[in-house]
């Protein structure tokens, strides 16, 4: 049973968590709900948004879910505005949503190059554009970018994924500065590998493309710069998601905590 009693970091905001049906956006919701937290649970999955809020209600929380295209701009909006008509109000944004297709630059399709983009870069611009509108009148809120070890590094075969991370990393910094004055803060977590789904989906196709084992791209390539050789868990990261969501001044603000297990020591 999630618990909201009074003193929780997040007790009576409301939160809005892109990429939300499973993985790291699922973990980030939860703890979110512990925290004390309304939920806006979303995701271009639809079924999987409302299930993953249905289970939130049931364990005590309030929460919807919403199926959405974070790179099209009307359902952003629409969304926002379904948010707002529920709660009343937005207090974070977690723009968490993101896609991953691997191959080697040379042979990588525009089309691919492009929804790479879209989802990371203009989801996170209108989504954040779209919270921003509400958060200014009220004069508060806070977002939260998922980054990536990949905001600061390179790896082989994911260029635009890269290209996406190091520009939330800007995008970042741009929010922090220009929501100052409208008591907006903005920071990034850049988490090192995870085991969701979407690593599960490059093993294989990296082993292929590298022309190594599944087994040697998971200890060298992914885990190969860790000080423990362990993944990162959504747990680990969806603490870190929620101290910068819950900090209680705007003291922090513009910064990147990188989540990797050592891999990254920024």
């Amino acid at each position: 049973m999630i618990r909201t009693a009074p003193g929780l970091p997040l007790q009576g905001k409301v939160a809005l968590v892109t990429g939300a049906a499973g993985g790291i956006g699922r973990e980030i919701a939860r703890a979110f709900a512990r925290a004390g937290a309304k939920l806006a649970v979303a995701d271009l999955d639809r079924a999987g948004a409302e299930a993953v809020a249905l289970a939130l209600v049931r364990e005590g929380a309030e929460a919807i879910g919403l199926g959405v295209d974070v790179a099209e701009e009307s359902e952003v909006d629409e969304s926002m505005a379904r948010v707002i008509a529920t709660f009343g109000r937005l207090d974070v944004l977690v723009s968490n949503a993101g896609i991953q297709i691997v191959a080697p630059l040379e042979q990588f399709e525009l089309a691919d190059w492009r929804r790479v983009l879209a989802v990371h870069l203009d989801g996170a611009f209108l989504c954040t554009r779209a919270a921003l509108r509400h958060m200014y009148a009220q004069k508060s809120g806070c977002i939260v970018y998922m980054g990536s070890v990949h905001s600061h590094e390179a790896s082989l075969l994911k260029a635009p994924y890269v290209t996406a991370k190091h520009g939330l990393m800007g995008l970042t910094r741009v929010v922090a500065k220009e929501g100052a004055k409208h008591g907006v803060r903005a920071n990034i977590v850049c988490p090192g590998f995870v085991r969701t789904p979407l690593v599960d989906k490059q093993i294989p196709e990296q082993a292929q493309a590298l022309g190594i084992s599944q087994a040697a791209v998971i200890r060298e390539v992914m885990l190969k710069e860790t000080l423990d050789g362990e993944f990162t868990t959504v747990e680990e990261v969806a603490q870190a998601v929620l101290f910068f969501a819950s900090f209680a001044s705007g003291a922090l603000t513009g910064q990147s905590l990188t989540v990797s297990h050592g891999w990254s020591m920024r």
